[in-house]
């Protein structure tokens, strides 16, 4: 039971008052103890033994943005799962992806999701593109305790902005640190054990302005050359049919790519490798 309920069943004084647009600052108040960062965690590190999901990868698009995340979830060196989704939407116009500790991770985006709903409810609006990831750079401040025992999770936001300083720049991406910092980034961005490799894949072959169509095959490349060096990143895989999840944020709202076109995409990247795996 919550923190403050009464025994009758009448509901407490913060149910029935005028509340507060955050979800997480209600949470705090109602239940604190369902949230992530509040949850005591015996002493000693703790990563070790839960599973951990890299890498995602994010480019500006003329149209909006491109996320893309592999499925593999790694726990020391044992595969834990091969067809995790670390990439979902988080309204209609923005994407979220997380490296880290993967509970953690899947349950932050969640809380997430419903901190933008709530606000929208309860003010009648919508977060601009930069109040949503100031609220997720508090909601990932408030995991450090957990952060620096080993169970860190972090995100990479990005969407497409309704109200755009410069409409060239539509599409934004946003990365975190484990202690909450906000950082816009330009052009492409990735995070997880294989952002390295993934980063070096984009950082040449990136355009400004390129289309949503060749950023998506952009993503997977990159994904795949994370995979061709970190263990943990997994890579296309043809046999189980296991490819990356790809989204796409622009002016028509968020799409997940189908499996179809996924499939196709994947299937020509490494076919493309097959013939020149250097890429």
């Amino acid at each position: 039971m919550a923190t403050g309920f009464d025994p009758s069943g009448r509901l407490p004084d913060f149910f029935t008052n005028t509340g507060t647009s955050s979800f997480t600052q209600f949470l705090s108040q109602a239940a604190p103890e369902m949230l992530p960062g509040r949850r005591p965690l015996p002493p000693g590190l703790s990563g070790d033994i839960a599973p951990h999901g890299t890498t995602i990868v994010a480019i500006a698009t003329a149209d909006g943005v491109v996320m893309a995340g592999d499925r593999r979830a790694t726990m020391g060196n044992l595969i834990a799962s091969r067809d995790i989704r670390k990439v979902h939407p988080a309204d209609s116009y923005s994407l979220i992806g997380i490296a880290g500790t993967a509970g953690i991770g899947i349950e932050l985006i969640r809380l997430f999701q419903v901190e933008l709903e709530h606000y929208e409810k309860i003010e009648g609006a919508m977060l601009s593109l930069d109040g949503k990831a100031n609220r997720l750079a508090a909601m990932v401040r408030g995991n450090l305790g957990a952060a620096m025992q080993g169970l860190a999770v972090v995100p990479l936001f990005a969407g497409f902005d309704l109200s755009p300083i410069d409409s060239a720049r539509a599409g934004r991406i946003f990365s975190f640190d484990i202690a909450g910092g906000l950082y816009e980034e330009t052009g492409y961005e990735a995070i997880g054990s294989g952002s390295l490799f993934a980063k070096s894949a984009l950082k040449k072959r990136y355009r400004a302005g390129v289309s949503t169509a060749n950023a998506i095959k952009l993503a997977v490349e990159a994904l795949y050359d994370a995979a061709d060096d970190d263990t943990a990143t997994g890579g296309p895989d043809v046999t189980r049919k296991i490819y990356p999840v790809v989204m796409t944020a622009t002016a028509a709202g968020t799409q997940r790519l189908s499996d179809e076109d996924i499939t196709t995409v994947a299937e020509q990247v490494v076919q493309g490798r097959m013939e020149n795996p250097g890429g």
